[in-house]
């Protein structure tokens, strides 16, 4: 078995995160948050790698940088140490963001209490990235039991018991979606979902384009998603994300789940999903007890 690298986790909150640390964590309260910020957000998994490349692609054609203002900005990333996560990094981080120049692309999978409290009172705009839960929690498992720096689980059910009761990294699918769901009509803060980015992607990224007020010709929507289609980005995954390219590009398929896992799996899911969007964030303590229903029920069913 190859050897696993150690990795620090922090628990705050019920939530887990990694590569990060407490420090980094209380630092992040201190953000200065620029109006003109373009905020992304989703759980693991649900396809934020795939969301922030079509974003940095629709905010470049709208600022038509020339060649070298495009290397300029690339270059100030790498100089200042940027990483692909908000929640990821050094303390010292949030200081060295000041040094961006806007507009900032910035990626999260944060659950909205944990974000600094300038974003959810609106100074930028923030579009959430959702996913059917089924897919979601089958290719989490998957980056789980491929990704190096994570521990493995054994078997399914380990996984499952642990999906259920948010014990992974960045904690409960449900509790986030719950949290989202508060904010679904707030004037600054967009959802969307996977399934129909990957249905229709053109008429997403005009959604997409949109709220956040890019211009963009029709033959620029073409443009970008044949480049930022999975099959394009999977092939470029070595040289975008090196030896974790496979991991985080595997398949992006909608519904090959069904192939793969039993009907009963889907169901409870589904009805998690469909109760956890009803329940108050201040009720969590029954949405945890449902959770412990449904694992029940799925350990009984033939």
């Amino acid at each position: 078995m190859a050897e696993r690298l150690h990795v620090t986790t922090v628990s705050l909150l019920s939530c887990s995160f990694e590569r990060s640390s407490p420090e980094t964590l209380e630092a992040l309260k201190s953000l200065e948050i620029r109006s003109d910020d373009v905020i992304l957000a989703g759980y693991p998994k649900t396809g934020t790698n795939w969301l922030e490349e079509m974003v940095r692609e629709l905010e470049s054609a709208d600022a038509k940088y020339t060649e070298d203002e495009m290397k300029e900005r690339i270059n100030a990333e790498k100089e200042l140490q940027m990483f692909p996560r908000l929640e990821f990094g050094d303390p010292g981080i949030y200081e060295r963001m000041k040094k961006l120049p806007s507009r900032r692309i910035i990626s999260t999978h944060l659950h909205p209490h944990l974000l600094p409290f300038s974003i959810l009172q609106g100074k930028a705009k923030v579009l959430v990235l959702l996913r059917n839960p089924k897919d979601t929690a089958v290719s989490y498992y998957h980056f789980y039991n491929n990704m190096p720096v994570l521990p493995s689980f054994a078997s399914w059910d380990e996984y499952f018991t642990a999906f259920m009761n948010g014990k992974l990294t960045w904690g409960s699918y449900f509790d986030q979606l719950v949290e989202w769901n508060q904010y679904i009509d707030h004037e600054k803060i967009m959802m969307i979902s996977y399934e129909e980015l990957k249905e229709n992607p053109i008429l997403g990224m005009k959604k997409i384009a949109a709220f956040f007020e890019f211009s963009l010709d029709e033959e620029d929507f073409h443009r970008i998603a044949k480049k930022t289609s999975f099959q394009a980005m999977k092939e470029k995954s070595k040289e975008t994300h090196g030896k974790f390219g496979d991991i985080l590009f595997r398949k992006g398929e909608v519904t090959s789940v069904f192939l793969e896992f039993l009907l009963v799996f889907f169901t409870l899911l589904g009805e998690c999903l469909n109760i956890s969007l009803k329940v108050n964030n201040n009720n969590k303590k029954s949405f945890h007890g449902l959770q412990q229903s449904l694992l029940q029920q799925y350990y009984k069913s033939p």
